[in-house]
């Protein structure tokens, strides 16, 4: 099913999304500025506007991706969907959808089920996420992901109660907010069982 008010499948992408302004956000989730998305990464972080996108298909299981080993932040790790920034101004499914469509090839409605608020800085990197999190979740009917290879080295279909406990068991091989946007996922509008 082709929606015609979502964006194309994949449009061009920005050559360095580390200079791409991202806005600044207060405790209660208030614009208060914006900054390049490094400068929001540098320790000590600040705190700043995000998405978190999780895709369901038609029998439960969710899709997760494995970030591409050029991340800045929490590379090679299991994540959510897709993930990234509004820009200032930027309605965040308007964004998501996008991001979506740039990391996965794949355009689906999009429905903000809650926000997840984390900060967790990246051992490896020594980058730091202070993220006010907007979550999204959506249903692929038969639409395969095509995934850019430059932003994720592979990706899965899991059932959430086996991911649960794959987070329990190792919860190194997964990005620290995945757990959190599970949850939120899990608790907003209902998805296929």
């Amino acid at each position: 099913m082709t929606d015609p008010t979502l964006p194309p499948a994949r449009p061009a992408a920005p050559t360095d999304r580390e200079t791409l302004p991202v806005e600044l956000v207060d405790s209660a989730g208030k614009t208060v500025g914006s900054c390049p998305v490094a400068e929001a990464h540098r320790p000590p972080g600040r705190p700043h506007r995000a998405f978190s996108v999780l895709i369901f298909d038609t029998a439960g299981r969710t899709l997760l991706q494995q970030r591409a080993p050029g991340k800045t932040r929490f590379p090679a790790r299991w994540s959510n969907t897709c993930c990234g920034h509004p820009a200032p101004g930027v309605p965040v499914a308007e964004a998501a959808g996008i991001r979506l469509a740039e990391e996965m090839g794949l355009r689906v409605p999009l429905t903000e089920v809650g926000i997840y608020s984390y900060r967790a800085g990246d051992p490896r990197t020594g980058f730091v996420e202070d993220e006010w999190d907007h979550v999204l979740v959506g249903v692929l009917d038969d639409a395969q992901p095509a995934p850019d290879p430059a932003e994720v080295a592979d990706y899965r279909w899991v059932r959430p109660d086996e991911l649960r406990t794959r987070l329990r068991e190792d919860p190194d091989a997964f990005s620290p907010w995945l757990a959190g946007v599970l949850e939120i996922a899990a608790a907003g509008p209902p998805v296929p069982a």
